[in-house]
């Protein structure tokens, strides 16, 4: 039923993970599904924000992010998985799905915070990929 899952995580909240994560590991093992475990990096190099940074902050922070997500898919996906990482620059929900398009997801499982009054139901992030995602995608409650 799928074939490709792509399963964007927080590096600094676990909660983006914890739960989501084996769900996607799950469904990767039924139905022999590539995974891609993606990080999106806040762009920080444009504008006046990215005048405070020095010039090789984006490289590091990549860097630091490609290893720690690594560090995350070798603990937490089993080897026998045909697993990819992702570090991808920009905001997150739009970076969520170009990437889901550029790798081909069929199935989109993501962790959403516990909302807030003004969120509603699903967080910010969350509830914009359901909305403009072209494939399915699975909220997992944090």
């Amino acid at each position: 039923m799928y074939d490709c899952i792509l399963v964007p995580v927080d590096l600094d909240q676990p909660s983006s993970w914890e739960k989501a994560l084996p769900i996607a590991v799950e469904y990767a093992q039924i139905f022999s599904a590539r995974l891609h475990v993606a990080t999106v990096l806040p762009d920080f190099g444009a504008g006046v924000v990215g005048s405070y940074f020095p010039p090789d902050f984006e490289e590091k922070a990549g860097r630091e992010a490609r290893e720690k997500l690594s560090c995350l898919v070798r603990d937490k996906v089993p080897a026998k998985l045909d697993a990819d990482c992702h570090v991808v620059h920009g905001t997150v929900y739009e970076k969520i799905l170009d990437l889901a398009d550029e790798v081909g997801a069929d199935l989109i499982v993501m962790a959403s915070h516990r909302p807030e009054l003004k969120d509603f139901l699903i967080g910010p992030n969350a509830a914009r990929v359901v909305r403009h995602a072209s494939m399915s995608v699975l909220v997992v409650r944090g």
